[in-house]
């Protein structure tokens, strides 16, 4: 059987419990061999994260600790200038091969300005996309989303698995927790608790290293 590969990235600023939980679900949600997650060194539709690249893999390679299936991929790190997803995918299917399947998942959101990313089109030729659904979030497809996606979307992991990309399928997630990085970073900020927000290890090095403060 093809190896089932999954990707999901982000800025991670910082990694919190939705962003681990999200990634755990898809996993058995996909029966995915792994999940690669990706921090975005620069990433070209949002503002730049608050704290460094380097501080922000350390603590998601705290968050994951050594929950099974889950690894914590530095490859846009190591790549000069923006993070584009489609340079990413590109790497992880020379590292697995042409049979594996793979998966970009990524929030809805986000989803609704794929068409805006760089050589959208190319991300199908490289993997099929899965859009993790928000508890709170609805809202009607743009156009040019709407051409893009038109035939490619399937209503079942089976059907999404018959080929190794090119297919999109939408994906409500068990749990869906409706956790903010924004508000995660306001708390900080203004000195609040972020208890059973973040993984014990992230909120103690977060303490110890005074990030996101207010300076």
């Amino acid at each position: 059987m093809p190896q089932r590969i999954g990707m999901l990235g982000g800025t991670f600023d910082p990694v919190h419990l939705g962003h681990l939980r999200s990634a755990v679900e898809l996993r058995e949600c996909l029966s995915l061999d792994r999940v690669h997650m990706v921090p975005a060194s620069m990433p070209p539709l949002r503002d730049k994260p608050t704290v460094p690249p380097e501080e922000r893999l350390a603590l998601l390679r705290l968050g994951i600790g050594r929950t099974p299936g889950l690894m914590a991929d530095a490859r846009e790190l190591e790549r000069h200038g923006p993070s584009y997803s489609a340079d990413t995918l590109a790497s992880l299917r020379e590292e697995y091969g042409a049979q594996a399947r793979l998966v970009m998942a990524l929030g809805h959101d986000a989803f609704l300005r794929l068409a805006e990313w760089r050589t959208p089109d190319r991300l199908f030729e490289l993997a099929h996309l899965v859009v993790i659904d928000r508890p709170d979030h609805e809202a009607p497809l743009p156009d040019t989303l709407a051409e893009l996606i038109a035939r490619r979307e399937v209503d079942s992991c089976e059907a999404l698995f018959q080929h190794p990309s090119g297919s999109l399928l939408r994906l409500a997630l068990p749990t869906r927790m409706a956790i903010s990085a924004t508000e995660v970073r306001r708390r900080l900020a203004a000195g609040s608790s972020i208890r059973y927000l973040l993984p014990e290890a992230v909120e103690a090095r977060i303490h110890e290293r005074a990030l996101y403060r207010q300076h």
